[in-house]
């Protein structure tokens, strides 16, 4: 497996661990619909946060959050407009951005709230 690939595992799995540490109950992981893929759906406080994680090896070319571009956003919001429908949920939905940089052996996290208005 390429290395970014693995990079790109392991900072779904700190982003999961990071969630469930801060009282989210994770619902799914990898969520397909068409051309999407969303990388974490979870729920806290009557709230259905979609996270898209973004893992770098560092930050030297941008920020891990500057790489999530409009089409990405556009997919993403149709994807879960489809999961709430065919769910049948009543609830808030909240697009948050968990940006995590490797820093030597270290990774630092950020998560991002409502991140999708910064656009």
């Amino acid at each position: 497996m390429a290395t970014h690939n693995e990079l790109g595992i392991k900072g779904e799995e700190i982003a999961v661990e990071f969630l469930e540490k801060n009282n989210y109950r994770i619902l799914e992981r990898n969520w397909r619909f068409k051309k999407a893929e969303v990388d974490i759906i979870a729920f806290k406080k009557g709230v259905l946060a979609v996270a898209e994680v973004k893992t770098r090896s560092s930050n030297y070319f941008g920020d891990p959050q500057d790489f999530v571009n409009q089409k990405k956003i556009q997919l993403l919001v149709e994807a879960i407009n489809e999961y709430v429908i065919s769910k049948n949920l009543d609830v808030e939905v909240r697009f948050d951005i968990i940006a995590i940089t490797k820093n030597q052996e270290k990774f630092e996290i950020k998560h991002l709230k409502d991140a999708f208005f910064y656009f």
